[in-house]
């Protein structure tokens, strides 16, 4: 179970992707200067006096305030409780020699293979390629002869976060919703020139961007998932689309433009990565690097606009894409804040074609990762977010109004205005061993475990109708919810080893922050390791479990441990909750998370150190297989695993940037996946059955 390949030493900073995926894919981000320079605390240091009692009071109120405003029917059942919670990691009574429910499959084994290599007696297909017709009057796909128009009704380029929705009239369909995080025109395009690239290569690549909603239906017979093309519910959003700001942001000067002066109209949204699916049936999509699209940051002289693009990596002169070249929109010289009108939340209805997606001001502005909600006791949807960069913080937004129950227009019109009342809140974690016993190797502390406490500060409250109030000292609300990483560096918020996805257990409500890696911790003049992040020139990264007191998203303090510390099982600074290393699969970086319907947390990686391609891995994580964690599938060269979702009979993963290997191009692919040698290189949707028909890893 344990053979590793030999470790990745390529294009050290970024874990083991290529050069070409950290060119396209954010920029080079991990290669510029970290945009995170606070002199905050970090977690080993001392709390006391970070939030003073006065604005605790303070924030109390204002929630009380707007929570009493919301005034709707509270919806479903009340999250899991403490008592739940502490029961579910009891180790069983009767323990399986089979392993954990839902992970009994024989482990993949580290491979380079060039496929999606799968565990014996599973099958595959693939659901839907990048450039598939999905709307109708779109052309089959031809790679040779792409346009914009066809591409906009085609499914997108590089598929990220999943999100499948139940079709209850149409039996055996499913609704999928897919995120397009970015493009590489040099595996899109032949002959591809980047300093010269064509106006239509540049309007396919806005048409390849953004989101698809595409109903799917199963084979009965087969388990085989398939695209149903051209249905009513089929729907492409692209960099050109039409897009509403809400919430307390919306209208204010930092998002006004010149084809916009009322600063509420938005084209397009960019570099989708992870996102969450709602109770009432919407979905979400995080606006990540959206930085690497704008040009001319260094011609912005004004010290205080200058520092507000610098701490969200937007710098330099021309984009990587060039298009500053044919829409001024990308050009800050031109258009100084079309920039603030990304790195939202965006919140999508998929039943309703016609519907205008809204970004949600409220979430906060940053490299949204994920936004899962959890609904509280009384109903009131609590969303967690990452923020991708080394040493940037996690949040969460916890609403003022609640959900209503019901299929009602008004039902529905109401939940979706959820988002946009509620407050703001960024972590600050502090551990509970000595700092003598953190020594940057990640050897566990004296007490056997990293782990400690945390609090969640209030940065801003939004009520009704746009209006709002800033927790931070020194900025307004509308700075708070747009300049959003300032806020969290004044306030003294952790630094964190790039948090990604985030999601709550819908089985114990424990909160799961997947930390993906920072190869700059305990570098000269860089935070070093601390209880959280333990080791420096991290390559590996973590997965860190946090319980809200009272197991109450709401509240504003937390217990957390290091669930998962990352790498080769036989180095002595990994830990997997406890379970024999010797019995684990080894896994590097990871980066999205979901549940099954058994409770287990299922971890996709992203730049895999140990020499494998990335893959889907399942873990135990209540019981006496705790920490039990078994590899289910590996990626084609090139490719990394995302926006997985596990069914009781189907795992479904995105195959994003197969073939993204330095010096590839559509005339020399480095990969054949998924049609064979001579053909283009497509990211993929992927659905995995048992061939038996039963239950996965049962």
């Amino acid at each position: 179970m344990r053979k590793l390949l030999p470790i990745i030493t390529s294009h050290q900073g970024s874990g083991g992707r290529s050069a070409m995926t950290c060119r396209f894919r954010c920029g080079d981000a991990c290669f510029h200067e970290v945009p995170n320079t606070s002199d905050n605390e970090y977690v080993g240091d001392v709390i006391a006096g970070a939030l003073s009692r006065r604005s605790m009071m303070r924030a109390a109120a204002v929630v009380t305030v707007a929570t009493a405003a919301g005034g709707a029917v509270v919806a479903g059942p009340a999250a899991p409780e403490a008592e739940a919670a502490a029961a579910a990691q009891k180790p069983s009574s009767q323990k399986s020699k089979k392993g954990a429910r839902g992970l009994r499959f024989t482990p993949v084994a580290p491979n380079t293979t060039d496929s999606v290599t799968i565990p014996d007696g599973y099958a595959q297909n693939v659901v839907i390629r990048w450039g598939e017709p999905i709307l109708r009057g779109a052309p089959a796909f031809d790679a040779d002869k792409q346009t914009a128009k066809a591409q906009a009704g085609q499914f997108g380029y590089n598929n990220d976060f999943l999100s499948l929705l139940p079709l209850h009239r149409e039996r055996g369909r499913q609704v999928l919703v897919a995120n397009h995080e970015y493009t590489d025109e040099i595996l899109m395009f032949k002959g591809y020139d980047a300093a010269n690239p064509t106006r239509e290569q540049v309007e396919i690549a806005w048409a390849a961007h953004g989101l698809s909603v595409v109903v799917v239906e199963e084979e009965r017979r087969s388990g085989k998932l398939n695209a149903v093309s051209r249905h009513q519910l089929n729907r492409r959003l692209t960099a050109t689309s039409e897009f509403r700001l809400t919430g307390p942001a919306a209208g204010s000067e930092y998002v006004r433009t010149k084809a916009d002066p009322r600063g509420t109209t938005v084209l397009g949204t960019l570099n989708n990565c992870a996102g969450g699916t709602t109770p009432w049936g919407t979905t979400l999509h995080g606006e990540e690097n959206f930085n690497q699209y704008f040009a001319n940051a260094e011609k912005v002289t004004e010290p205080t606009a200058a520092a507000r693009l610098k701490r969200y990596g937007v710098i330099g002169a021309a984009s990587e894409r060039k298009w500053e070249r044919f829409d001024d929109r990308f050009d800050l010289v031109k258009e100084p804040n079309e920039a603030n009108r990304f790195g939202w939340v965006v919140e999508l209805d998929p039943y309703d074609p016609e519907s205008t997606p809204r970004k949600r001001t409220a979430l906060g502005r940053f490299k949204h990762e994920a936004a899962q909600p959890r609904l509280t006791h009384d109903g009131r949807p609590v969303v967690y977010m990452g923020d991708d960069e080394k040493f940037d913080y996690f949040y969460k937004f916890v609403s003022s109004k609640r959900v209503a129950k019901g299929t009602s227009r008004a039902a529905h019109e109401h939940n979706l205005t959820l988002l946009d009342e509620g407050t703001l809140y960024v972590a600050k974690l502090t551990g509970d061993s000595p700092a003598a016993d953190i020594d940057g190797t990640g050897k566990l502390p004296a007490d056997g475990e990293f782990d400690g406490s945390g609090v969640w500060i209030p940065l801003a409250t939004a009520g009704p109708k746009g209006h709002a109030v800033s927790h931070v000292e020194g900025m307004s609300a509308e700075e708070v919810y747009v300049f959003t990483r300032q806020a969290g560096d004044k306030v003294g918020a952790t630094k964190m080893d790039r948090p990604e996805d985030i999601e709550p257990s819908p089985h114990t409500g424990k909160v799961y922050v997947a930390l993906t890696n920072n190869s700059d911790r305990g570098k000269a003049g860089k935070a070093g390791a601390d209880e959280a992040n333990p080791r420096n020139l991290n390559k590996h990264g973590q997965i860190l479990e946090l319980t809200e007191r009272r197991n109450r998203p709401e509240s504003t303090t937390f217990a957390w441990s290091l669930f998962l510390v990352a790498g080769d099982p036989e180095d002595p600074a990994t830990y997997f909750a406890g379970f024999p290393k010797d019995k684990v699969s080894p896994i590097s970086c990871p980066d999205n998370v979901a549940f099954d319907p058994h409770g287990n947390l299922w971890i996709s990686t992203d730049g895999n150190q140990l020499g494998s391609h990335d893959g889907l891995f399942g873990v135990a994580t209540k019981g006496d297989r705790r920490g039990e964690l078994k590899q289910f599938l590996t990626m084609p060269k090139g490719a990394e695993t995302c926006g997985p979702l596990v069914q009781d009979r189907r795992v479904i993963v995105s195959v994003q940037h197969p073939g993204e290997i330095d010096g590839a191009s559509v005339e020399k692919p480095a990969s054949a996946w998924p049609d064979g040698p001579g053909k283009i290189v497509r990211p993929s949707v992927v659905s995995v059955w048992r061939k038996d028909g039963c239950d996965i890893g049962v």
